[in-house]
This record gives structure tokens, sequence and C-alpha cells, in this order.
């Protein structure tokens, strides 16, 4: 199934984070947060100001963002759980550093 978010809104996918403590420990699924990093899979076109004008969307496909702890609309679609959230909703984008992008 293809899924196309409208307005301004995005489909994210949660970036799991790791099950283990720096010390070693490793913490249950039942006692971890949820994360609130993710990785954008679907942008809408973007949303309209009072006259009608179309708004670009700041935030592309495949971008790693941060949104709030509570921030979207828990869906499930084609058995992955996935969030919908406004732009509004993200916080920011996390941009690999300069050293980073030479490694990768």
């Amino acid at each position: 199934m293809r899924f196309r978010p409208l307005h301004d809104r995005v489909v994210v996918r949660r970036v799991t984070s790791d099950a283990k403590t720096r010390g070693g420990i490793i913490i249950p699924d039942t006692a971890q947060e949820k994360p609130s990093e993710g990785e954008v899979i679907a942008v809408g076109p973007g949303g309209r100001d009072e006259s009608g004008k179309l708004i670009p969307i700041d935030i592309k496909k495949g971008d790693l963002i941060l949104f709030g702890k509570w921030s979207g609309t828990e869906v499930k679609i084609d058995g992955e759980d996935l969030l919908i959230m406004k732009e509004s909703d993200v916080l920011g984008v996390i941009e690999k550093s300069s050293s980073a992008k030479k490694a990768a």
C-alpha cells in the first residue's frame, strides 16, 4: 500500500535506540521510553497561507528528525508502526557533521 500525507503532514518511522546502557545493562522493552527520533518516509505537499498560496515543507524524505514525546498520531500501515504528524510538531532535523559525512 502507498500512503501520501496531505497538507503539511509527514510520516515518520521511529528510530530504535539501543536496549543497553553504557554500563552494559540490558533494558527490557517495557521499561524503555519510545524514542523521539525518527526517519521521514513521506512528506505532504505543504500548507496554504491565508491567500491560498502553497507553502512548501522544509523537511524531505530521508531526513532524521527530533519530535516531541507526545507528537503525532500512531498508525499501522502494512503492519509497520508509523507516526503521522504536522510539520510544526517537528523540533528539528539532525544533520550529520562534516567529519561523519567524510567517513560514510
